[in-house]
């Protein structure tokens, strides 16, 4: 799996409007730690470091976490239908972009205003779901329903007001997703939130094994449920807030890649945690690949993923047999 996201991350120099050679490629590389002789042109060397390596790490990090968190998801609510969106994180992403759209914004305050109530949304959603009555993770199902509801009833508000010239068609583009206008600054930025989330998530899989077993499962290990589950819900949320910031909407990645994982390696998060990394960078690689390639103009992410993730999804369906989650 390694060896197939190597070849998927450098490969993906090579594809683009403007041509770029494998040979040319390792030497523009290597000319940023050794003393080679420069035998391209100054536009191509460009073309490499400020837009195709922001673009390719950002859409490799976006993959990883937003596979890792529907996993992760999938096995804290015992739900095989769970994605990233869930608790309704990437509902307050999307009021929160399309309000600081709406206010004229930068680029990074829409980023930083995105990530903000993708997080407050999540933080909302826990404590209803903590303090109603019955079966806690049932409640923030429900819970995550009626305020991502909420949150999406605002944003579309926000577009009706918006200046339908300017405002709206930038929101428009927002939700659909895309990694075109990716930089340095915001792969730097993103980094530390997504190794945030995604260190935890590591460190507790084999617990989370237990979770899938029950709670009293749990307790008969010596885990408390409700603590590893709180960890796991932030972990997931930080990494998903912090995704779906820098790329938009983007979904089907955090519910199919998984169980895509599951097919290959099974259901033990030992191992299921790390494939769904790779495999969620990979797929969102070659996403991103055709969406930049395959017409004139490029087409929006989220709607690449849902037209590959839904028929693949699908097929895992009418194949699947009989799996714990």
């Amino acid at each position: 799996m390694g060896v197939l996201f190597a070849i998927s991350f450098f490969g993906s120099f090579c594809f683009g409007r403007y041509p770029v050679s494998l040979s040319q490629l390792v030497r523009i590389l290597a000319s940023s730690v050794l003393p080679i002789e420069k035998t391209w042109t100054p536009a191509m060397a460009a073309v490499v470091f400020n837009i195709r390596l922001p673009r390719i790490m950002l859409s490799s990090m976006v993959g990883c976490c937003l596979s890792v968190a529907g996993a992760s998801y999938q096995g804290v609510f015992r739900n095989p239908m769970a994605s990233p969106d869930i608790l309704g994180a990437t509902s307050g992403a999307a009021f929160g972009a399309a309000l600081a759209f709406l206010l004229g914004a930068s680029t990074s305050v829409i980023t930083i205003s995105s990530f903000f109530f993708s997080i407050i949304t999540v933080m909302i959603v826990y404590y209803i779901g903590k303090w109603a009555p019955g079966r806690s993770v049932m409640n923030l199902i429900l819970a995550g329903i009626m305020v991502s509801s909420i949150f999406t009833a605002g944003t579309s508000f926000i577009k009706l007001v918006a200046d339908p010239n300017n405002e709206l068609p930038a929101i428009t583009y927002w939700l659909m997703g895309s990694f075109s206008a990716a930089k340095q600054y915001e792969v730097i930025t993103i980094a530390g939130p997504m190794l945030l989330g995604l260190l935890p998530l590591l460190a507790l899989r084999w617990r989370i094994n237990l979770l899938t077993m029950g709670d009293e499962a749990c307790r008969s290990m010596g885990v408390n449920p409700e603590e590893v589950r709180m960890i796991v819900i932030i972990a997931s949320t930080v990494i998903t807030a912090a995704s779906v910031s820098v790329s938009g909407m983007i979904g089907w990645v955090g519910l199919v890649m998984p169980h895509l994982c599951r097919k290959i390696m099974g259901n033990n998060y030992t191992y299921l945690m790390p494939a769904s990394m790779i495999f969620g960078a990979v797929f969102m690689l070659l996403v991103d690949n055709i969406s930049r390639n395959l017409m004139a103009t490029e087409i929006p992410i989220g709607i690449l993923t849902a037209f590959i993730g839904a028929p693949f999804f699908a097929v895992l369906i009418f194949r699947r047999d009989s799996e714990n989650v």
